[in-house]
């Protein structure tokens, strides 16, 4: 089902049962494969590339336990050359840079930046009002907590964890996810606590938990992480 407000450009590529809603805007030299559904007011640049049965666009929701006010977001916008793997779902509200990559059964959610050229691995989770900059590789299964700024060129390996309620819902807590400084490097399976700061080209070693902030230039190991000198 296209609505009938829709522009299809002649160089679209689509694939069977694909949905696009009213208000969506779609560049040249796009390909949307099956099943997909673009839901109202996403905005596509040139050259994007979309999975099978990917959900782009969709409005937030709530329930008693959830604690931030839920609003209508603006679009999705996609920026051009981005690739969309299949079922993958991303939310209303926020934006994509050019070339950026989302791996199959990821997940981004409301008022989210991603910068241009960064990936996100496969069934990788970002949650809302997180900002990552340019040219970063967040890999396989990483959790990206809400409230979390994740600056250029970072490495997040796979399976790394991240969390933003410091008292886990038993007081109130102003949220706060860690800031990843650029060029750190955070190692398979660490697991950053709320509110952490990760120095500039800092590195995180594998399976560490980061109880406290990280110099610049800084490695860390170890539950808790703890410091250790460079390799020479």
């Amino acid at each position: 089902m296209i609505d009938a407000s829709v522009h299809l450009p002649s160089s679209l590529w689509i694939g069977y049962n694909v949905i696009i809603e009213h208000g969506v805007i779609i560049g040249e030299n796009v390909r949307i494969g099956h099943h997909s559904v673009l839901l109202s007011g996403t905005i596509v640049g040139d050259g994007v590339m979309i999975g099978c049965n990917t959900v782009l666009g969709c409005q937030p929701f709530k329930n008693a336990r959830v604690r931030h006010d839920v609003s209508e977001q603006g679009s999705l916008v996609i920026g051009n050359e981005s690739r969309i793997g299949n079922g993958v779902v991303i939310y209303a509200g926020s934006t994509l840079g050019e070339g950026a990559m989302i791996g199959d059964l990821a997940s981004v959610r409301e008022r989210t930046h991603i910068g241009h050229s960064t990936v996100v691995g496969r069934s990788a989770t970002v949650e809302c009002r997180t900002t990552i900059g340019d040219r970063c590789l967040i890999q396989t299964g990483a959790y990206i907590t809400a409230d979390m700024i994740i600056e250029d060129d970072v490495f997040i390996g796979p399976e790394v964890s991240t969390s933003n309620d410091k008292y886990m819902g038993r007081k109130p807590y102003e949220l706060a996810g860690p800031h990843i400084k650029e060029k750190a490097s955070i190692g398979n399976n660490a697991t950053l606590l709320p509110g952490v700061t990760i120095g500039r080209e800092a590195i995180v070693g594998a399976g560490s938990v980061v109880t406290k902030d990280v110099p610049d230039n800084a490695t860390v190991v170890g539950v808790p992480a703890k410091l250790m000198s460079r390799d020479p």
